[in-house]
């Protein structure tokens, strides 16, 4: 049984290494510039970088997939050969690919730079005047070495992270989903705590052990179970039409029928997820309150002092890194949940982030943009998928790394608070 649990482990191990390792494959190799090739075939000159390539299978020839750009002229940014049919391929050393703002990047050759305007020649013949304003960037992908790609390529990266989007999320980058997916599992993690622990308290420290609390913990191990788009249908009733519907009507009169907190926003958003984690908080908590010595309890209740003074000094820090394991857990289930997010504020493009430099800096009222949504709707409500692939891969690289931050560092203060204060290891 012990060589059994170790090669599961190792196997699961290597199943979670895998899949991280291949959607960083499929997400980073992206930004890296490509060749440009230019091959015949039956149908003409097509340009372009090679994508993928395909096997025959059965009657099915092998086939080799170019991502020629040029939406705004073709229609599509990809397009299936069948290998047979390429012959004579070059790599154009004056072939450029031009990212810009709109229309997606385009792959041709520069006939002419006026400075206000780029006269571009597709390799069939069709030209276009691209505005200089409209040009993010001039990839001479073919005539670059390895310094030259390797500015591109953190050119590229930093764009992604530091950017906005554009072309209906399909480019640029997602910093306003970074930001709201970050403020939004923090104002969860400020609700979920206080509320687990005080939950926890009551049950542990307070309440009088019988049925009612056997079966309040019968209800809070289900509340675990409930699937989260529940959760969001109770955001969006209780949080946003009862609660932030009447706070409308006490404070933002004026303003109705136009909604202020009577429609989604990032704190319906965040207290919806604290309810939705709350039972792996209480869980946690309790446990963590069990650990602590009784003799520390009665020690410090035979020195005068009260109940609550003995949770407050000697229970509470204590149970600290019980605690911070529960939050831990809350975080990591709260970042990646979606379902609820799309009923109470999530939406595909916030014109304006939460936080910001106008009075009163926090606006919890305003929608947000989330990873974990950002991931669903270029994945599959994108007009262009096979363009959206990259995003989607690097998204979900970074939702995990920034769920893995967020955890690491709640574990670091985990790890300095047992060091100090001792108690539970749980």
């Amino acid at each position: 049984m012990v060589w059994l649990s170790g090669a599961a482990l190792a196997l699961s191990l290597m199943m979670m290494l895998g899949l991280v390792g291949y959607i960083a494959v499929k997400g980073l190799g992206f930004f890296w510039p490509s060749p440009i090739v230019q091959v015949q075939t039956t149908e003409g000159l097509i340009l372009g970088e090679i994508s993928a390539q395909e096997k025959a299978h059965g009657s099915d020839p092998a086939k080799t997939q170019f991502r020629v750009c040029n939406r705004d002229l073709y229609g599509q940014d990809y397009r299936w050969v069948p290998s047979a049919e390429i012959q004579a391929l070059q790599r154009p050393l004056d072939a450029v690919l031009i990212e810009r703002l709109e229309n997606g990047p385009f792959i041709g050759f520069i006939q002419e730079n006026t400075g206000d305007k780029l006269s571009l020649r597709t390799v069939d013949g069709q030209t276009l005047e691209v505005p200089s304003g409209q040009v993010v960037r001039i990839i001479p992908s073919n005539a670059l070495g390895v310094v030259g790609k390797s500015r591109v390529y953190a050119s590229r990266l930093w764009e992604f992270v530091a950017g906005a989007p554009r072309e209906s999320n399909t480019e640029g980058g997602v910093f306003p989903a970074i930001f709201g997916t970050v403020m939004m599992v923090l104002l969860m993690s400020i609700a979920v705590v206080p509320l687990g622990v005080l939950a926890a308290l009551f049950l542990r420290e307070y309440a009088r052990q019988g049925w009612v609390i056997r079966a309040l913990r019968i209800a809070v191990n289900n509340l675990a179970g409930v699937p989260s788009i529940v959760f969001g249908i109770f955001g969006l009733g209780f949080f946003i039409y009862t609660v932030g519907g009447t706070l409308d009507q006490i404070f933002f009169s004026q303003k109705l029928p136009t909604p202020t907190f009577g429609t989604g926003g990032i704190l319906w958003a965040s207290l919806t997820l604290a309810l939705l984690t709350v039972p792996v908080v209480i869980v946690s908590t309790e446990e963590a309150l069990a650990s602590v010595p009784r003799s520390q309890r009665e020690a410090s209740l035979a020195l005068g002092a009260t109940k609550w003074q003995t949770i407050w000094k000697v229970v509470l820090p204590g149970a600290l890194p019980g605690i911070l394991t529960g939050l831990v857990l809350a975080m990591a289930r709260g970042a990646g949940e979606v379902a609820p997010l799309m009923l109470t504020g999530v939406v595909k493009l916030a014109p304006s982030m939460p936080l910001d430099g106008s009075f009163p800096f926090l606006h919890l009222d305003r929608k947000f943009m989330h990873l974990g949504f950002h991931i669903y709707d270029v994945g599959f409500q994108s007009p262009n998928s096979e363009a959206a692939k990259p995003m989607v891969f690097m998204t979900t690289l970074l939702l995990l790394l920034i769920v893995l931050l967020l955890n690491l560092a709640a574990l670091r203060l985990r790890s300095k608070l047992r060091a100090r204060v001792g108690g539970s290891s749980f």
